[in-house]
């Protein structure tokens, strides 16, 4: 039995991901997986790599990527002064949907917001992710509010 790990994502990792966030319906229509990567995803890799409240992961089995995700840890001022963990961008290699890691995956990203002193997790996915939206609320996730976005 294959035992997978998580950990940071690297500059090699960057085609996998991005290929594994355009493998649906909507990640076809906003991402491109061709190779040369564009120099936006590199630059991004960056940005996120230079910065201590941001951690690009991705989840290993034997030698390949199966997983990915963003998670961020945000300082506000509500409740009481709290730290958010937002998870983004959550992708399970096609091969591997369904085998549980998502929940693993989740799981491992929780902890490290607990390891930060976090108090709250969030997250969001898209609206016509029904599935996405049912397996959240079945690990304790609530919608509790409205999300709302301007594409620039």
């Amino acid at each position: 039995m294959s035992t997978t790990h998580f950990r940071p994502a690297t500059t090699d990792d960057l085609p996998q991901i991005v290929a594994m966030l355009a493998d649906d319906a909507l990640g076809r229509e906003r991402e491109d997986a061709s190779v040369p990567l564009l120099p936006a995803y590199i630059e991004a890799f960056a940005a996120i790599s230079a910065d201590p409240n941001e951690l690009l992961a991705v989840a290993e089995s034997d030698g390949e990527l199966v997983g990915c995700l963003q998670l961020s840890f945000l300082p506000g001022i509500s409740h009481k002064g709290a730290w958010r963990g937002q998870i983004e961008g959550v992708r399970i290699a096609a091969v591997r949907r369904g085998t549980g890691l998502g929940r693993e995956m989740i799981s491992w990203a929780i902890e490290r917001c607990r390891e930060r002193g976090c108090r709250i997790v969030q997250l969001t996915t898209n609206a016509s992710r029904t599935d996405a939206r049912r397996f959240y609320e079945s690990l304790g996730f609530e919608a509790t509010h409205v999300g709302m976005k301007i594409t620039l």
